[in-house]
């Protein structure tokens, strides 16, 4: 049999690798994926499971809360609304850095939480050097994970354990006011400070985590603050750091003030690392009060 020529060789690679590549093009753009469908599921169930909240916010309902959060409700115009039973939380194009000395990247990022039990799922959406990264969040019956995924098929990794699930349970506390019937649960407890601060802590699954809330004196609510949540890098390290989220922009919508800007900042004692930083966030309660 005649032996092709190098020239004939390297168009038969040429020819391969186009092939492989234009596989690979349409396996990245087909709309399914792994990790969102067990967003999807995971969402699914935990909206099935959820008790639904029933009633509006009164004024009984806050009187024995401390008087920044009291001035909240009012201010953001809770009273005389309707209860949730979950949020969801939509971000697009946020700046989010892994860690530090890492570089930027833009990811998309979907978010539930329910308010029945301190349940919180997140999908994010993104991509590196081209390649799609997606991310799986969630804090269910206790447990923390946060998982990353390359190519839709590739683990990069995927954080459990006692620190993931206190991570989890403060960052769930953290977000305790952006849907406030979570506020008034039993598992979270309040304890005032002064005019402008009040301390709140969580106890749920066997876990307790606790953090300061900052308001204005208009009401609103500017940070939270605590020291029970541990900076996880990728290699599966971490180390306790001072952690922040910090709230601004609120827009009047649907008759509630509502903040559109969220950050998420480390502490570090050699300087501030802002690694989240989420603008024009929509955030929406139940579905009948998303129509």
């Amino acid at each position: 049999m005649k032996k092709r020529s190098k020239k004939e060789m390297l168009v038969v690679i040429i020819g391969v690798l186009l092939l492989v590549i234009g596989i690979i093009t349409v396996f990245f753009n087909i709309s399914y994926s792994k990790t969102r469908a067990e967003f999807s599921g995971l969402t699914g169930s935990l909206l099935t499971e959820m008790t639904n909240e029933s009633g509006v916010f009164i004024e009984k309902d806050i009187v024995d809360l401390p008087l920044p959060v009291q001035k909240y409700f009012r201010y953001c115009g809770y009273i005389g609304k309707p209860k949730m039973s979950f949020m969801k939380a939509t971000y697009q194009d946020v700046d989010f850095v892994f860690g530090k000395d890492k570089p930027t990247i833009k990811i998309d990022y979907t978010q539930y939480n329910f308010v029945n039990e301190p349940n919180r799922i997140a999908y994010i959406d993104s991509s590196m050097y081209g390649i799609p990264f997606e991310g799986l969040d969630s804090y269910t019956a206790g447990k923390g994970s946060m998982k990353g995924v390359l190519a839709k098929l590739f683990t990069l990794f995927n954080q459990v354990g006692e620190t993931m699930d206190k991570a989890s349970l403060v960052t769930y506390l953290s977000e305790c006011l952006i849907i406030p019937n979570v506020a008034l649960q039993d598992y979270i407890t309040w304890e005032a400070i002064d005019a402008l601060h009040a301390k709140a802590a969580i106890s749920y699954y066997g876990g307790t985590a606790s953090g300061v809330f900052a308001f204005n004196e208009n009401g609103e609510m500017l940070s939270f603050t605590t020291d029970d949540r541990e900076a996880a890098t990728t290699d599966g390290t971490s180390e306790k750091v001072k952690w922040s989220v910090v709230l601004s922009d609120y827009e009047k919508i649907k008759g509630i003030k509502k903040p559109t800007r969220f950050q998420a900042i480390w502490h570090y004692d050699d300087g501030d690392l802002l690694y989240f930083d989420g603008k024009d966030v929509v955030i929406e309660f139940d579905y009948k009060q998303m129509n």
